[in-house]
């Protein structure tokens, strides 16, 4: 005689393997709540000096960013960016070609929505604060490294359109504009003092996102 009976037993671990089962398909079916985003482009801005005259810089900039996901359209961004800018102006020391590389830090609001099969719109939105990695003005008898220094904060805009060529996995145009808030200032020891802020940086490039 069985003492015991296996068939409660049993009906428990078939269950417990379909629960696993569509628990399982659950969580693939739904929407990838992370992604890794990175974009890149070429444009030019404005440096609004309070000092000297105002110069034109062109721009070729990229970021990596972390999209989280905190609704069905919304998220959070943020990230690492690096911006390099080179143009030429005047001050009172004479001509001068400017380069400056500066590293950028995002905080943004994101949002997207699919307008066709595979394609999809996003936007950025957000502040940013940054810092001087280099500065140089190279004149005509002479070079002034670390002219300016410190870092400022800001705020950027990005429109983007993306395609899904495989799963997971977009790419597409993107299209950036930021303008600094706060003003860099000159290093103390320099021979002119002066206060500048990037204005209307616009860049067009690619952009790509990988869904986790």
């Amino acid at each position: 005689m069985n003492l015991f009976n296996t068939k409660p037993m049993n009906k428990l671990r078939v269950h417990l393997l379909l629960s696993i089962f569509l628990s399982f398909n659950l969580l693939n079916a739904q929407e990838s709540k992370s992604s890794f985003i990175g974009y890149g482009g070429i444009g030019f801005g404005t440096v609004e000096n309070d000092n000297a005259l105002n110069y034109n810089l062109n721009s070729n900039s990229g970021a990596i960013l972390f999209n989280y996901k905190i609704g069905e359209r919304f998220g959070i961004s943020s990230g690492l960016g690096l911006n390099k800018l080179s143009g030429n102006g005047s001050n009172y020391l004479g001509d001068f070609n400017h380069i400056r590389s500066v590293i950028k830090i995002p905080l943004l609001v994101s949002f997207d929505s699919n307008i066709a099969e595979k394609i999809k719109i996003m936007f950025f939105l957000g502040p940013y604060v940054q810092h001087i990695a280099e500065d140089e003005f190279r004149y005509l008898n002479e070079r002034q490294q670390d002219v300016f220094e410190g870092w400022n904060i800001g705020g950027q805009f990005n429109l983007s359109f993306l395609y899904e060529f495989i799963d997971k996995v977009s790419v597409g145009l993107n299209y950036t504009c930021q303008s600094d808030i706060t003003k860099f200032q000159t290093v103390p020891t320099k021979f002119f003092f002066d206060e500048q802020r990037l204005n209307n940086l616009n860049n067009i490039g690619i952009i790509f996102q990988i869904e986790l």
